[in-house]
């Protein structure tokens, strides 16, 4: 449906009452500029909703995700406020699974 060709996650928390005008103007502040084909993922502070925005090259897409049990898991704000991940990891987060497990995260490379 919506062409996506990179994932970002903001690891601050997000007032999850922001709209979409609200929304991208973090994606902004964070980010530089909302980049078509681009989603960008945002969660409250307890990590059990998500916002995510998508530029699809003409407009803007603003859905959200909340989890009823447990939490996504969510990278911590102290390494850095931005963190790309890709498809297979996306998949994992909105379920809830830890998706930083996967990808080359999740390479060994050492016995």
């Amino acid at each position: 449906m919506i062409r996506i060709d990179a994932i970002w996650i903001a690891t601050e928390p997000m007032d999850m009452r922001a709209g979409m005008d609200s929304a991208l103007a973090r994606v902004v502040q964070i980010f530089g500029a909302a980049h078509p084909h681009t989603a960008y993922l945002f969660a409250n502070r307890r990590a059990n909703r998500m916002k995510v925005l998508v530029h699809d090259g003409i407009g803007i897409w603003l859905a959200s995700r909340r989890l009823h049990q447990g939490h996504f898991v969510w990278p911590n704000p102290d390494s850095a406020n931005q963190l790309q991940i890709n498809r297979i990891q996306f998949d994992a987060l909105i379920l809830g699974l830890p998706w930083h497990r996967l990808g080359e995260a999740g390479i060994i490379k050492v016995l």
